[in-house]
């Protein structure tokens, strides 16, 4: 078992495959259930958003969006576990007969919200299918860490409304969210992050507090998978240890926790 510099088992070669069904396969007996936990809060965001800017489709983006899986949650009213049923091996053998009834989704089952979606994922393969899928509406393929974005890039990034994320704060820094926001010409999108208790968020919040926002976090703990052993449990206390965070009665007991983090515009 690979651990990565966090104590996490590496999974990397999840987010690269041509389709979903690895993804879903190796994270299906972990649990992995942390998209399914965060939609309501989304929801909830969205809908205050909607009615408080009075923006009849706001347009989400989606960092760290590997297949659109918040995309497909939110946008058609899916779930996680009819997405794992959906890429469990049983049905279409091929990346073309996987699309064509992803297609056939998204064309048929009416938007659960107007929505638009752009994904931002340093993952050519899984931007590629979810936005052939009809996942997402639009997408940027780029490292935000290590680069400014593009001049299309930014134009794709303009007009954001919302950004979310379920998982990748942590290895995506505050780096990456200030050149999002710098994006917008000066308007300050609301955003939601699931953030790994190991990850502390307090850099992020400073970054974010010099660009006009505060931040709160919500009392309560999210589910977000199952250690895959021993061996990653034991590097993830570590980690929680070192940050000074203790893993009593959470991560102890076998899961990985997030802690969800709200950051608004200071005058909202």
């Amino acid at each position: 078992m690979r651990l990565d510099a966090s104590g996490k088992v590496s999974l990397d070669h999840i987010y690269t495959a041509p389709d979903p069904r690895t993804y879903f396969q190796v994270l299906r007996p972990l649990g992995y259930c942390v998209p399914q936990l965060a939609k309501p809060y989304f929801d909830k965001l969205i809908k205050e958003y909607r009615e408080t800017e009075h923006v009849a489709v706001p347009s989400v983006l989606d960092i760290g969006c590997s297949y659109g899986i918040n995309a497909a949650l939110l946008k058609y009213d899916a779930t996680m576990d009819e997405l794992y049923a959906r890429y469990d091996g049983s049905g279409p053998a091929t990346r073309a007969g996987l699309l064509e009834r992803d297609q056939d989704l998204s064309r048929s089952r009416s938007p659960a919200h107007a929505l638009r979606f752009t994904g931002l994922d340093a993952s050519a393969e899984a931007l590629a299918y979810a936005h052939e899928a009809g996942f997402l509406d639009a997408t940027v393929n780029a490292d935000l860490e290590a680069n400014d974005p593009t001049p299309a890039q930014r134009d794709r990034l303009a007009g954001t409304d919302l950004v979310i994320s379920t998982g990748c704060i942590g290895y995506v820094t505050e780096r990456t969210l200030t050149r999002v926001v710098r994006a917008q010409d000066g308007r300050l999108p609301w955003m939601a992050h699931f953030v790994l208790r190991m990850f502390p968020f307090d850099p992020v919040e400073d970054a974010l507090a010099e660009l006009g926002y505060r931040t709160a976090r919500v009392d309560e703990v999210f589910k977000q998978r199952r250690f895959a052993g021993p061996q990653e449990q034991q590097g993830v206390l570590d980690s929680l240890a070192a940050a000074g965070v203790d893993g009593s009665g959470l991560e102890e007991a076998g899961w990985l926790y997030a802690q969800l983090y709200l950051s608004r515009p200071q005058h909202r």
